[in-house]
């Protein structure tokens, strides 16, 4: 496979192994809303503070997006590693003109980059995807290095987002910029039989009127269908709800329009399914049934996505509805599938494919911006918050974390408020890094703080954050353990160093037992656990120690201690089931 190749690049393709790992220390002050919620909002270069994270979302998060410095040349951008290596430093320390020098302005920017997008596929659940903005100046550095670090064959898509025309253009208008997509783990995507589709224009607005008018008559169907067929009369010819007026049926599950229950393609399953009201079977349709068995035919009876004509003499119909329910997207045939897959189904329903050019106004964003800040112009060309809600809501479900390592004004943040405002059951959580603290704490903070409660011309979307700033490193100079360390930190370090999965939960100082992995138990002996038993205040594993630690969850099983120092023998360990690991150097920094 093709590779890029830059001053710099040998001493930046394995330096996020390097990175040092820090604690994160919450800010009440600056958080805001429910605190609670699982929103963070962390002050920091983001080389470290993704570092610092790492230990708690490595493979929980979903949909990874970022807007990174686009390299212009007209920008100031600040996110330079400190690496001590002469290549980084000859970079480091030149003179970065707006036109000249172009070949440093990239390799710095590649150097940049590099261990950043490393980290941040180490979040990434195996199905989960990563969005990155660019423009013409860096897309196709940062498409070799995107696939040198996620694997070329986890390219997704090259979105094409349309933002503006430039008038003033001498040659050609170029008003886009783009979104490129890699999955973790396309393969993952492919077996999981992985499809994305969105709400077709005008299918909120119906939804929506369905849910008032179900609040207003509760399981009155016919009410709230005579209410659903006015509106749909009153409507202007070209709203886009019109197109879809033949959703004009509902029921508990929202508006739906009748569909062939017939095998697609034809010779499908023929066998008895009986009327409700006759107790004859039914009519069998000429190109046999759609459900491949009786038993998956009587599950969608049973859960009511099949209608009954008034007699047997008829075949009934599928109800479609305009927000289709799992159980319309599970056909029980491998034929019908395909049909899903080649976007029939969702066509008929109110679901799309997303195209790959997206339209959308810049202008749009920079006026919201100012009206959340009361007229001020606080940030620089800002993001939609829409079309990223749009993005995010594509790729993940109602309990996905979505990380974004260049906060800037906070758009991903609002994003996902917006989708958990907007969708039902949606409790989407963000995590974003900024790394400026004057931007972190007056623009970015105080955007999320705004929207949460709300401003005039802008109603509050609730929710709620909590603002964390990096704290000292995990060791210090000598090596040691920081002297500020706390349990709870040490223990989330050393349950990722053992499994190289975020701890279970956060530990408590009243436990040495962190949580099992594939049958394993880990252990941290610190800061006297388990009480001051001599010698070094329990950190060190005696029998004594060894016959208090909590017993296999299992009753029975392998167990990793981490502790100070051990005073057991071979035999001893074996007798226990331990195996000991000494803090700190068997602590992996990377």
């Amino acid at each position: 496979m093709p590779t890029l190749d830059w001053i710099g690049k040998a001493a930046v393709v394995n330096h996020h192994r390097k990175v040092g790992y820090h604690l994160l220390r919450c800010d009440r002050e600056l958080s805001a809303g429910d605190v609670d919620a699982g929103n963070l909002l962390v002050q920091g270069d983001n080389l470290l503070a993704l570092k610092a994270l790492l230990p708690y979302y490595a493979g929980r998060v979903k949909c990874i997006y970022i807007d990174p410095p686009y390299n212009t040349g007209n920008e100031g951008w600040v996110y330079n590693d400190n690496v001590n290596s002469p290549e980084i430093r000859q970079w480091i320390e030149a003179t970065v003109g707006k036109e000249g020098e172009d070949l440093s302005r990239h390799d710095k920017w590649l150097c940049m980059m590099y261990p950043r997008l490393a980290l941040l596929r180490d979040f990434l659940t195996e199905d989960g995807v990563i969005f990155i903005s660019i423009d013409d100046f860096e897309a196709h550095r940062l498409r070799l290095i995107v696939e040198e670090v996620f694997g070329a064959q986890n390219f997704i898509a090259q979105l094409v987002w349309d933002k503006t025309r430039k008038n003033d253009a001498k040659l050609f208008s170029v008003g886009h910029e783009y979104v490129l997509a890699f999955a973790r783990s396309l393969a993952t995507l492919k077996e999981r039989k992985t499809v994305w589709r969105e709400q077709k224009p005008g299918a909120r607005e119906i939804f929506d009127f369905w849910k008032s008018a179900k609040a207003r008559h509760g399981n009155d169907f016919q009410a709230i269908q005579s209410e659903l067929r006015a509106w749909y009369r009153e409507l202007p010819r070209n709203h886009p709800s019109k197109k879809l007026s033949r959703y004009k049926w509902v029921d508990q599950y929202g508006p739906w329009r009748d569909r062939d229950i017939s095998w697609p393609g034809g010779g499908g399953p023929r066998y008895d399914v009986p009327h409700p009201v006759t107790l004859l079977p039914c009519k069998v349709p000429e190109a046999g049934w759609r459900f491949a068995t009786t038993e998956e035919m009587q599950r969608q009876v049973r859960v009511g996505l099949v209608e009954f004509r008034e007699d047997h003499t008829e075949p009934p119909f599928r109800k479609a509805h305009l927000l289709p329910t799992p159980e319309e997207l599970a056909t029980g045939n491998e034929e019908a599938e395909e049909e899903v897959e080649n976007g029939s189904e969702e066509e008929e329903a109110g679901l799309l494919v997303m195209p790959s050019l997206i339209q959308k106004q810049a202008q749009v964003s920079v006026k919201l911006l100012r009206r959340i800040f009361e007229g001020r112009k606080v940030f620089p060309n800002p993001k939609d918050h829409e079309v990223l809600a749009r993005l995010i809501r594509y790729v993940t479900g109602p309990n996905d974390i979505i990380l974004d390592s260049f906060g800037g004004s906070g758009t991903t943040a609002h994003a996902v408020l917006q989708i958990n405002r907007d969708t039902e059951g949606s409790e989407r959580r963000f995590i974003l890094v900024e790394m400026l603290p004057e931007v972190a704490v007056e623009i970015t903070a105080e955007r999320i703080r705004r929207v949460v409660a709300g401003v005039p011309g802008v109603p509050g979307l609730g929710g709620g954050f909590r603002f964390c700033k990096l704290g000292a490193g995990l060791f210090d100079d000598s090596g040691n353990i920081a002297g500020e360390v706390k349990f709870p930190d040490l223990a989330a370090h050393v349950f990722f160093t053992e499994t190289g999965l975020p701890i279970p939960k956060r530990a408590k100082a009243d436990s040495p037992l962190l949580g099992v992995h594939h049958g394993k138990a880990v252990y941290l002996l610190f800061n006297g656990v388990l009480g001051d038993k001599r010698p070094a205040g329990g950190n060190v594993l005696t029998h004594s120690v060894a016959q208090d630690l909590p017993v296999h969850p299992a009753g029975k099983g392998p167990r990793v201690v981490y502790g100070e120092a051990c005073r057991l023998g071979p035999k001893s360990l074996e007798q226990y089931g331990i195996t000991f690991r000494q803090v700190p150097f068997e602590l992996k920094v990377d």
